[in-house]
Protein backbone atom coordinates (compact mmCIF):
# COMPACT_ATOMS: atom_id res chain seq x y z
CA UNK A 1 0.00 0.00 0.00
CA UNK A 2 1.31 3.34 -0.92
CA UNK A 3 2.21 5.53 2.00
CA UNK A 4 0.25 8.70 2.44
CA UNK A 5 2.62 11.60 2.27
CA UNK A 6 2.83 13.59 5.52
CA UNK A 7 2.03 17.32 5.26
CA UNK A 8 4.76 19.55 6.62
CA UNK A 9 3.95 21.16 9.96
CA UNK A 10 2.69 24.76 9.68
CA UNK A 11 5.42 27.36 10.01
CA UNK A 12 4.88 30.19 12.47
CA UNK A 13 3.89 33.36 10.72
CA UNK A 14 4.68 36.90 11.77
CA UNK A 15 0.97 37.57 11.49
CA UNK A 16 0.37 35.50 14.62
CA UNK A 17 2.20 38.20 16.63
CA UNK A 18 -0.42 40.81 15.81
CA UNK A 19 -4.05 41.01 16.84
CA UNK A 20 -6.46 39.46 14.34
CA UNK A 21 -8.35 41.55 11.85
CA UNK A 22 -11.83 42.22 13.12
CA UNK A 23 -14.93 41.40 11.12
CA UNK A 24 -17.73 43.82 10.29
CA UNK A 25 -19.34 43.27 13.69
CA UNK A 26 -16.14 43.99 15.57
CA UNK A 27 -15.41 40.30 16.36
CA UNK A 28 -12.67 38.10 14.88
CA UNK A 29 -13.67 36.17 11.76
CA UNK A 30 -14.62 32.53 12.23
CA UNK A 31 -11.63 30.26 12.44
CA UNK A 32 -9.17 33.06 13.26
CA UNK A 33 -7.02 32.20 16.28
CA UNK A 34 -7.13 34.76 19.10
CA UNK A 35 -3.65 35.72 20.19
CA UNK A 36 -2.99 37.59 23.42
CA UNK A 37 -1.08 40.86 22.80
CA UNK A 38 1.99 41.60 24.95
CA UNK A 39 0.46 44.88 26.16
CA UNK A 40 -2.52 43.17 27.77
CA UNK A 41 -0.34 42.27 30.73
CA UNK A 42 0.66 45.91 31.31
CA UNK A 43 -0.75 47.78 34.29
CA UNK A 44 -3.24 50.61 33.60
CA UNK A 45 -0.53 53.19 34.31
CA UNK A 46 1.83 51.62 31.78
CA UNK A 47 -0.95 51.41 29.21
CA UNK A 48 -1.55 55.17 29.58
CA UNK A 49 2.17 55.80 29.13
CA UNK A 50 2.25 53.57 26.05
CA UNK A 51 -0.70 55.46 24.53
CA UNK A 52 1.03 58.80 25.15
CA UNK A 53 4.24 57.61 23.52
CA UNK A 54 2.26 56.32 20.55
CA UNK A 55 1.08 59.87 19.84
CA UNK A 56 4.62 61.10 19.18
CA UNK A 57 5.08 60.90 15.43
CA UNK A 58 3.59 62.02 12.17
CA UNK A 59 0.06 61.41 13.44
CA UNK A 60 0.58 63.56 16.54
CA UNK A 61 -2.56 65.30 17.61
CA UNK A 62 -4.95 62.40 16.87
CA UNK A 63 -6.08 60.04 19.65
CA UNK A 64 -4.02 56.85 19.74
CA UNK A 65 -4.73 53.46 21.27
CA UNK A 66 -2.19 51.33 23.06
CA UNK A 67 0.01 49.67 20.39
CA UNK A 68 -0.55 45.90 20.23
CA UNK A 69 2.72 44.97 18.52
CA UNK A 70 5.16 46.24 21.14
CA UNK A 71 8.46 44.48 21.49
CA UNK A 72 10.28 43.79 24.73
CA UNK A 73 12.45 46.84 24.13
CA UNK A 74 9.39 49.03 23.55
CA UNK A 75 7.86 47.87 26.81
CA UNK A 76 11.10 48.71 28.64
CA UNK A 77 10.96 52.21 27.13
CA UNK A 78 7.36 52.59 28.30
CA UNK A 79 8.34 51.58 31.84
CA UNK A 80 11.13 54.17 31.92
CA UNK A 81 8.74 56.82 30.62
CA UNK A 82 6.16 55.85 33.25
CA UNK A 83 8.80 56.24 36.01
CA UNK A 84 9.58 59.76 34.77
CA UNK A 85 5.89 60.64 34.70
CA UNK A 86 5.49 59.29 38.22
CA UNK A 87 8.46 61.32 39.46
CA UNK A 88 7.06 64.56 38.06
CA UNK A 89 3.60 63.75 39.39
CA UNK A 90 5.01 63.18 42.87
CA UNK A 91 7.55 66.02 43.01
CA UNK A 92 6.13 68.41 40.44
CA UNK A 93 5.17 71.08 43.00
CA UNK A 94 8.73 71.16 44.34
CA UNK A 95 10.09 71.59 40.83
CA UNK A 96 7.70 74.50 40.25
CA UNK A 97 8.92 76.18 43.43
CA UNK A 98 12.53 75.65 42.35
CA UNK A 99 11.69 77.27 39.03
CA UNK A 100 10.10 80.20 40.88
CA UNK A 101 13.29 80.57 42.95
CA UNK A 102 15.27 80.64 39.71
CA UNK A 103 12.91 83.30 38.35
CA UNK A 104 13.44 85.44 41.46
CA UNK A 105 17.20 85.09 41.08
CA UNK A 106 16.92 86.00 37.41
CA UNK A 107 14.84 89.06 38.35
CA UNK A 108 17.47 90.16 40.89
CA UNK A 109 20.17 90.04 38.22
CA UNK A 110 17.95 92.07 35.86
CA UNK A 111 17.48 94.71 38.57
CA UNK A 112 21.23 94.87 39.14
CA UNK A 113 21.72 95.30 35.40
CA UNK A 114 19.13 98.09 35.26
CA UNK A 115 20.64 99.89 38.25
CA UNK A 116 23.94 100.34 36.41
CA UNK A 117 22.61 103.19 34.29
CA UNK A 118 19.78 104.72 32.33
CA UNK A 119 21.57 104.12 29.02
CA UNK A 120 20.49 100.48 29.21
CA UNK A 121 16.84 101.51 28.98
CA UNK A 122 17.01 101.51 25.18
CA UNK A 123 17.16 97.70 25.29
CA UNK A 124 13.58 97.78 26.53
CA UNK A 125 12.44 98.57 22.99
CA UNK A 126 13.67 95.15 21.85
CA UNK A 127 11.89 93.41 24.74
CA UNK A 128 8.66 95.30 24.07
CA UNK A 129 8.60 94.32 20.40
CA UNK A 130 9.44 90.70 21.22
CA UNK A 131 6.75 90.55 23.91
CA UNK A 132 4.06 91.92 21.59
CA UNK A 133 5.03 89.47 18.83
CA UNK A 134 5.04 86.42 21.13
CA UNK A 135 1.68 87.31 22.71
CA UNK A 136 -0.02 87.78 19.34
CA UNK A 137 1.43 84.55 17.92
CA UNK A 138 0.71 82.56 21.08
CA UNK A 139 -3.00 83.27 21.38
CA UNK A 140 -3.62 83.13 17.65
CA UNK A 141 -2.00 79.68 17.50
CA UNK A 142 -3.20 78.11 20.75
CA UNK A 143 -6.36 80.06 21.49
CA UNK A 144 -7.50 80.49 25.09
CA UNK A 145 -9.54 78.88 27.84
CA UNK A 146 -11.04 75.46 27.14
CA UNK A 147 -10.19 75.69 23.45
CA UNK A 148 -6.53 76.03 24.36
CA UNK A 149 -6.59 72.74 26.25
CA UNK A 150 -8.10 71.01 23.22
CA UNK A 151 -5.20 72.19 21.04
CA UNK A 152 -2.44 71.24 23.48
CA UNK A 153 -2.80 67.45 23.51
CA UNK A 154 0.14 65.69 21.91
CA UNK A 155 3.86 65.88 22.62
CA UNK A 156 4.68 68.26 19.76
CA UNK A 157 2.01 70.80 20.67
CA UNK A 158 2.99 70.57 24.33
CA UNK A 159 6.61 71.28 23.41
CA UNK A 160 5.62 74.32 21.32
CA UNK A 161 3.33 75.51 24.13
CA UNK A 162 6.11 75.13 26.70
CA UNK A 163 8.68 76.98 24.56
CA UNK A 164 6.37 79.93 23.86
CA UNK A 165 5.15 80.23 27.46
CA UNK A 166 8.72 80.10 28.75
CA UNK A 167 9.80 82.80 26.28
CA UNK A 168 6.84 85.01 27.21
CA UNK A 169 7.39 84.43 30.91
CA UNK A 170 11.04 85.49 30.65
CA UNK A 171 10.06 88.57 28.63
CA UNK A 172 7.48 89.61 31.25
CA UNK A 173 9.96 89.05 34.06
CA UNK A 174 12.74 90.94 32.28
CA UNK A 175 10.57 93.99 31.61
CA UNK A 176 8.98 94.11 35.06
CA UNK A 177 12.18 93.66 37.05
CA UNK A 178 14.00 96.10 34.79
CA UNK A 179 11.40 98.79 35.57
CA UNK A 180 11.37 98.35 39.36
CA UNK A 181 14.67 100.20 40.17
CA UNK A 182 13.73 103.25 38.09
CA UNK A 183 10.22 103.56 39.53
CA UNK A 184 11.59 102.93 43.01
CA UNK A 185 13.81 106.00 42.71
CA UNK A 186 11.11 108.16 41.13
CA UNK A 187 8.24 107.21 43.48
CA UNK A 188 7.56 108.97 46.79
CA UNK A 189 6.52 106.43 49.40
CA UNK A 190 4.17 108.78 51.28
CA UNK A 191 2.47 110.12 48.13
CA UNK A 192 -0.13 108.76 45.74
CA UNK A 193 2.38 107.66 43.11
CA UNK A 194 3.61 104.90 45.44
CA UNK A 195 0.64 102.73 44.38
CA UNK A 196 1.96 102.58 40.83
CA UNK A 197 5.23 101.22 42.23
CA UNK A 198 3.36 98.72 44.43
CA UNK A 199 1.41 97.40 41.43
CA UNK A 200 4.60 97.11 39.41
CA UNK A 201 6.34 95.20 42.20
CA UNK A 202 3.33 92.92 42.72
CA UNK A 203 3.23 92.00 39.02
CA UNK A 204 6.98 91.35 39.09
CA UNK A 205 6.55 88.91 41.99
CA UNK A 206 3.52 87.20 40.43
CA UNK A 207 5.44 86.71 37.20
CA UNK A 208 7.77 84.36 39.10
CA UNK A 209 4.88 82.23 40.44
CA UNK A 210 4.37 79.64 37.72
CA UNK A 211 0.90 78.59 38.87
CA UNK A 212 -0.44 82.14 38.52
CA UNK A 213 1.34 82.79 35.25
CA UNK A 214 0.45 79.48 33.58
CA UNK A 215 -3.13 79.14 34.84
CA UNK A 216 -4.21 82.78 34.38
CA UNK A 217 -2.01 84.86 32.07
CA UNK A 218 -1.21 82.06 29.66
CA UNK A 219 -4.70 80.62 29.74
CA UNK A 220 -6.74 83.72 28.92
CA UNK A 221 -5.97 86.50 26.48
CA UNK A 222 -7.75 89.31 28.36
CA UNK A 223 -5.60 89.30 31.55
CA UNK A 224 -2.43 88.64 29.54
CA UNK A 225 -3.04 91.62 27.25
CA UNK A 226 -4.13 93.90 30.12
CA UNK A 227 -0.95 93.14 32.07
CA UNK A 228 1.08 93.70 28.91
CA UNK A 229 -0.74 97.03 28.39
CA UNK A 230 0.35 98.16 31.86
CA UNK A 231 3.93 96.95 31.30
CA UNK A 232 4.06 98.63 27.89
CA UNK A 233 2.79 101.93 29.31
CA UNK A 234 5.31 101.82 32.16
CA UNK A 235 8.13 100.92 29.79
CA UNK A 236 7.33 103.67 27.29
CA UNK A 237 7.34 106.24 30.09
CA UNK A 238 10.90 105.19 30.79
CA UNK A 239 12.13 104.56 27.24
CA UNK A 240 10.76 107.55 25.31
CA UNK A 241 12.97 110.14 27.13
CA UNK A 242 16.00 108.00 26.21
CA UNK A 243 15.01 108.08 22.53
CA UNK A 244 13.75 111.68 22.52
CA UNK A 245 15.72 113.63 25.17
CA UNK A 246 14.48 116.88 26.69
CA UNK A 247 10.84 115.90 26.19
CA UNK A 248 8.33 117.31 28.64
CA UNK A 249 7.12 114.64 31.07
CA UNK A 250 3.46 115.23 30.28
CA UNK A 251 4.10 114.78 26.55
CA UNK A 252 5.91 111.52 27.30
CA UNK A 253 3.01 110.37 29.49
CA UNK A 254 0.36 111.05 26.84
CA UNK A 255 2.46 109.50 24.06
CA UNK A 256 3.00 106.37 26.15
CA UNK A 257 -0.75 106.05 26.78
CA UNK A 258 -1.54 106.49 23.07
CA UNK A 259 1.08 103.99 21.85
CA UNK A 260 0.18 101.40 24.48
CA UNK A 261 -3.50 101.62 23.56
CA UNK A 262 -2.68 101.31 19.86
CA UNK A 263 -0.67 98.13 20.47
CA UNK A 264 -3.39 96.75 22.77
CA UNK A 265 -5.98 97.39 20.06
CA UNK A 266 -3.96 95.48 17.46
CA UNK A 267 -3.74 92.47 19.81
CA UNK A 268 -7.53 92.07 19.69
CA UNK A 269 -8.54 93.52 16.32
CA UNK A 270 -7.07 92.32 12.98
CA UNK A 271 -5.31 94.98 10.91
CA UNK A 272 -7.76 94.59 8.03
CA UNK A 273 -10.61 95.72 10.29
CA UNK A 274 -8.91 99.07 10.84
CA UNK A 275 -9.65 99.91 7.21
CA UNK A 276 -13.33 100.05 8.09
CA UNK A 277 -14.53 103.46 9.31
CA UNK A 278 -16.30 102.06 12.38
CA UNK A 279 -13.22 100.24 13.68
CA UNK A 280 -10.94 103.18 12.88
CA UNK A 281 -13.20 105.54 14.83
CA UNK A 282 -13.25 103.05 17.70
CA UNK A 283 -9.44 103.08 17.68
CA UNK A 284 -9.33 106.89 17.77
CA UNK A 285 -11.86 106.96 20.60
CA UNK A 286 -9.84 104.39 22.58
CA UNK A 287 -6.62 106.36 22.14
CA UNK A 288 -8.34 109.59 23.16
CA UNK A 289 -9.84 107.97 26.25
CA UNK A 290 -6.47 106.50 27.26
CA UNK A 291 -4.77 109.90 26.94
CA UNK A 292 -7.52 111.52 29.04
CA UNK A 293 -7.15 108.88 31.77
CA UNK A 294 -3.36 109.31 31.75
CA UNK A 295 -3.68 113.08 32.10
CA UNK A 296 -6.26 112.81 34.88
CA UNK A 297 -4.10 110.31 36.78
CA UNK A 298 -0.74 111.95 36.16
CA UNK A 299 -0.23 112.71 39.88
CA UNK A 300 -0.32 108.99 40.58
CA UNK A 301 2.44 108.12 38.09
CA UNK A 302 6.11 108.64 39.02
CA UNK A 303 7.85 110.92 36.47
CA UNK A 304 10.59 108.51 35.46
CA UNK A 305 13.47 108.75 34.90
CA UNK A 306 13.77 111.89 37.08
CA UNK A 307 14.35 111.54 40.81
CA UNK A 308 15.84 113.44 43.75
CA UNK A 309 19.30 112.19 44.63
CA UNK A 310 19.81 114.58 47.56
CA UNK A 311 17.88 117.26 49.36
CA UNK A 312 18.39 119.40 52.43
CA UNK A 313 16.91 122.32 54.37
CA UNK A 314 18.68 124.95 56.49
CA UNK A 315 18.02 128.32 58.16
CA UNK A 316 20.92 130.22 56.52
CA UNK A 317 23.07 130.25 53.38
CA UNK A 318 26.79 130.58 52.93
CA UNK A 319 28.16 133.27 50.55
CA UNK A 320 28.67 130.65 47.82
CA UNK A 321 25.00 129.61 47.97
CA UNK A 322 25.41 126.42 49.97
CA UNK A 323 23.48 125.74 53.16
CA UNK A 324 25.30 126.56 56.39
CA UNK A 325 23.72 123.49 58.00
CA UNK A 326 21.42 120.62 57.02
CA UNK A 327 18.62 120.07 59.50
CA UNK A 328 15.91 117.49 59.92
CA UNK A 329 14.50 119.14 63.05
CA UNK A 330 14.89 122.61 64.55
CA UNK A 331 13.34 124.78 67.25
CA UNK A 332 10.56 127.18 66.26
CA UNK A 333 12.61 130.15 67.44
CA UNK A 334 15.18 129.51 64.71
CA UNK A 335 12.77 129.50 61.79
CA UNK A 336 12.65 133.04 60.44
CA UNK A 337 13.24 132.06 56.85
CA UNK A 338 14.20 128.69 55.47
CA UNK A 339 16.24 127.63 52.45
CA UNK A 340 16.00 124.37 50.48
CA UNK A 341 18.46 122.76 48.07
CA UNK A 342 17.54 119.72 45.97
CA UNK A 343 19.62 117.77 43.45
CA UNK A 344 17.41 116.29 40.72
CA UNK A 345 18.88 113.64 38.42
CA UNK A 346 17.63 114.17 34.86
CA UNK A 347 18.99 111.35 32.65
CA UNK A 348 16.27 112.00 30.06
CA UNK A 349 17.22 115.65 29.69
CA UNK A 350 15.76 118.84 31.08
CA UNK A 351 12.37 119.08 29.42
CA UNK A 352 10.41 120.30 32.45
CA UNK A 353 10.35 123.42 34.53
CA UNK A 354 10.58 122.24 38.14
CA UNK A 355 8.98 123.97 41.12
CA UNK A 356 9.43 123.89 44.89
CA UNK A 357 6.19 123.58 46.87
CA UNK A 358 6.51 124.23 50.61
CA UNK A 359 3.89 122.46 52.76
CA UNK A 360 3.09 122.65 56.46
CA UNK A 361 1.12 119.71 57.83
CA UNK A 362 0.21 118.81 54.26
CA UNK A 363 -1.19 122.25 53.39
CA UNK A 364 0.50 124.33 50.68
CA UNK A 365 2.25 127.41 52.07
CA UNK A 366 4.35 128.59 49.13
CA UNK A 367 4.75 127.56 45.49
CA UNK A 368 7.19 129.06 43.06
CA UNK A 369 9.91 128.53 40.50
CA UNK A 370 13.16 127.29 41.93
CA UNK A 371 16.46 128.90 41.01
CA UNK A 372 19.34 126.83 39.60
CA UNK A 373 22.18 126.65 42.12
CA UNK A 374 25.91 126.33 41.47
CA UNK A 375 28.02 123.16 41.25
CA UNK A 376 25.38 120.46 40.70
CA UNK A 377 26.56 116.85 40.53
CA UNK A 378 27.14 115.47 37.01
CA UNK A 379 23.87 114.61 35.27
CA UNK A 380 21.85 116.60 37.80
CA UNK A 381 20.35 120.02 38.28
CA UNK A 382 20.53 121.74 41.68
CA UNK A 383 17.49 123.78 42.64
CA UNK A 384 17.17 126.35 45.41
CA UNK A 385 14.22 128.17 46.95
CA UNK A 386 13.58 130.29 50.04
CA UNK A 387 10.56 130.32 52.32
CA UNK A 388 10.11 133.98 53.32
CA UNK A 389 9.09 134.97 56.81
CA UNK A 390 5.77 136.49 55.71
CA UNK A 391 4.71 133.04 54.37
CA UNK A 392 5.44 131.28 57.66
CA UNK A 393 2.28 130.72 59.72
CA UNK A 394 2.11 131.80 63.35
CA UNK A 395 1.84 128.20 64.46
CA UNK A 396 4.91 126.87 62.69
CA UNK A 397 5.46 123.67 64.65
CA UNK A 398 4.86 120.29 63.14
CA UNK A 399 5.92 118.47 59.97
CA UNK A 400 7.10 120.43 56.93
CA UNK A 401 7.99 119.27 53.43
CA UNK A 402 9.36 120.63 50.19
CA UNK A 403 7.93 118.92 47.12
CA UNK A 404 9.76 119.06 43.81
CA UNK A 405 7.03 119.00 41.14
CA UNK A 406 6.84 119.51 37.41
CA UNK A 407 4.81 122.35 35.97
CA UNK A 408 2.10 119.73 35.30
CA UNK A 409 2.05 118.81 39.03
CA UNK A 410 3.80 115.44 38.85
CA UNK A 411 5.70 114.80 42.06
CA UNK A 412 9.42 114.20 41.50
CA UNK A 413 10.40 113.86 45.15
CA UNK A 414 10.06 115.25 48.66
CA UNK A 415 12.34 116.62 51.41
CA UNK A 416 10.95 116.66 54.95
CA UNK A 417 11.87 118.34 58.24
CA UNK A 418 10.24 119.00 61.62
CA UNK A 419 9.79 122.21 63.62
CA UNK A 420 9.59 121.54 67.36
CA UNK A 421 8.70 123.65 70.39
Amino acid sequence: MAETPHEPPPQPSDRSQFPPTLGPTGTPPTGTPIVTAPTESLSPELQVAAAELAQVGEDAGTPADVPKDMSVGDIATVKRFAKIRSFFAKHGHLLWWLHSAYAMTFGAFVMMYAAEGYDRARWMVVLLCAGWLVIVMFFRHFGQGRGQKDKVTDAKSKLRFYVMTTALKNLYQSMLFFLVPFYWKAATLDADNRFFLYLLGLLALLSTVDVVFDQVLMRYKAPASVVYLFILFACLNLVLPAIFPDTRTLITLLAAAALATLVFFTMHVPFKNLLRPAWFLALLASVGAAMFVAYAGRRGIPPVPMYISDGAVGPTLLPDGRLSMHVSALHESLIQEMHALTDVVTPGGRGDNLLHVWRHRGLEVQRGASEPAVDPPPGSVRLRSTLRSFHIPSDRTGPWSIDVVTEDDQLVGRVEFEVIK
